[in-house]
């Protein structure tokens, strides 16, 4: 059955072929790139089962990652709750990659190829290109060609030096990876197209920079201080610096060097994830506002039916479903909701000003061109500067939102920070763009200095901010693993970043045997 327009339609009922979805591909790339202006990498879709999609969930959302226990029990975690129909899956999984790669579950239906081609092929696909962020951190060219090649080094070192040695080295390197970014631009970003072809030049270099350092360090029975003065010494050591694992990698005395190498792996991954985490709510908030676009012209020109269209509008509402902060199924402000709340607000205010939005963004309200508006969004912002920019206060009396302090003290009464007038919505708006900052949720932990000359004690500082200070438990946990690949003592002291006062101090010291897989 043809529309009123003439178009045919894409499918009919449930059922796809490959041949199905090159027109439905085809379909959505000519609203996305035509009518929305999307600028994305050439498109790779991948067909994969429920339980491929399971082993990637498992494995931090790659399907071509190495190996290691811990995807195992989380995908044994998520099978029995899938089973059990506790949970459901993802439609998709998307790789920030050129091309971009779209893993779709051969269980959709036509109607949610669609709408997963739409949202991750198009929408994902040109945040990943277009976004600053990315472009800074990211070699979308590389990275599944280095993840082949991560994924045979350590097999390879599995067979060589064995499985415990190397998962124990895996175990520490996991532990410390959320401390193994660079937070800033550095002159060269890593060419991962490289990272085999140099390992050994790579590894023979390092040797000698590590020879160079240690060889300055007084002999015991000489005791002279000075041979390397505090500042050479912090020069070459890059002190102070907050990604530990990159000093740990370049500087840990007891490392071998296939041992750095997997520390290397590791820490260059969580890199490639960093934008990830700071652009949560605007990659999802592009790319469910990409899909509802297309899926929305693809039933207006009749190349979808009215039950398809139907189906698409159920799936919609579920993944922007956002629970009232009183509904048991709260469980924090849903990145998909209020990302496609914040783009939809915003093509209104480009198009449909009122008063109060020309007042609050008088850069865009009534520009005409939404298009070209959010384009500019998706390049140029991430989530903390995208909701302190473009909350409006619309948007906050739609979804209701006010702001509560506790102070910390649980005995005290709670605290109505912010209402909804001028300066409510504007300390609203601050809190709230808080919540995305990666300055004000992660911890700032450095590395600033560690004795050569006497026990080779690596010492680090947490500067506190607000008064919060870490988890015993886990600080105790985490600072374990440091302390094993370190090879030696590591101590840390909390401080306040006010009051320069030490208010904590941690300690830990590396287990005998822990790098010979004794």
């Amino acid at each position: 059955m043809n529309s009123m327009s003439g178009s045919p339609l894409l499918f009919e009922g449930a059922d796809w072929t490959y041949e199905t979805l090159q027109r439905i591909n085809d379909a959505c790339e000519a609203i996305a790139h035509g009518e929305l202006g999307l600028k994305t990498y050439p498109n790779q879709i991948e067909i994969i089962t429920t339980e491929q999609m399971l082993d990637a969930y498992s494995s931090v959302g790659m399907p071509l990652f190495y190996g290691h226990w811990s995807f195992g029990k989380s995908f044994a975690h998520h099978e029995a709750g899938y089973r059990k129909g506790l949970r459901g899956l993802a439609y998709e999984i998307v790789i920030n990659s050129n091309p971009c790669i779209s893993y779709i579950m051969e269980e959709n239906s036509a109607t949610m190829q669609t709408l997963v081609i739409a949202h991750a092929a198009f929408g994902h696909n040109h945040f990943f290109k277009n976004n600053y962020l990315f472009k800074q951190w990211t070699q979308a060219e590389s990275i599944v060609g280095y993840l082949d090649f991560a994924k045979s080094f350590i097999a390879d070192c599995e067979e060589r030096y064995g499985h415990v040695a190397v998962e124990r080295v895996l175990d520490a390197a996991h532990a410390l990876q959320s401390h193994g970014v660079h937070r800033y631009p550095r002159k060269r970003k890593p060419d991962l197209a490289s990272e085999q072809r140099r390992e050994r030049d790579r590894r023979e270099h390092q040797e000698q920079m590590f020879n160079d350092l240690w060889r300055t360090v007084p002999e015991k029975e000489k005791n002279k201080p000075g041979n390397l003065s505090d500042d050479r010494r912090k020069a070459l050591l890059e002190l102070p610096q907050e990604n530990i694992l990159y000093f740990v990698e370049k500087t840990a005395p007891r490392l071998a060097p296939w041992q750095r190498e997997i520390i290397r792996i590791v820490r260059l991954i969580a890199q490639y994830f960093y934008p990830q985490g700071q652009t949560k709510l605007m990659n999802e908030g592009c790319a469910t506002y990409c899909h509802y676009q297309i899926m929305g012209k693809l039933y207006e020109t009749g190349q979808i039916t009215e039950g398809s269209y139907l189906e698409f509008l159920g799936s919609h509402t579920n993944v922007v479903m956002q629970p009232e902060y009183d509904d048991k199924r709260f469980g924090g402000i849903n990145p998909y909701a209020l990302g496609f709340a914040m783009m939809q607000d915003i093509e209104r205010i480009v198009t449909k000003p009122e008063d109060e939005d020309r007042e609050w963004f008088p850069d865009i309200a009534g520009r005409g061109d939404p298009a070209a508006v959010l384009a500019d969004v998706w390049a140029n912002y991430r989530d903390e500067s995208f909701v302190s920019q473009f909350l409006s206060p619309a948007l906050m009396r739609r979804w209701k939102l006010f702001h509560v302090q506790d102070g910390g003290d649980p005995k005290k009464d709670l605290k109505v920070a912010a209402i909804h007038d001028e300066r409510g919505y504007r300390g609203l708006r601050r809190a709230l763009s808080r919540h995305y900052d990666v300055a004000w949720q992660d911890p700032d932990i450095q590395v600033v200095d560690v004795d050569l000359a006497g026990d080779r004690r690596l010492m680090l500082q947490h500067n506190v901010l607000n008064g919060v200070l870490m988890s015993e438990r886990e600080t105790r946990e985490v600072l374990q693993h440091l302390a094993d690949l370190w090879g030696y003592d590591v101590h840390l002291k909390e401080v306040d970043a006010a009051a320069g006062k030490v208010v904590k101090e941690h300690s830990a010291s590396a287990r005998a045997n822990f790098l010979q897989g004794g």
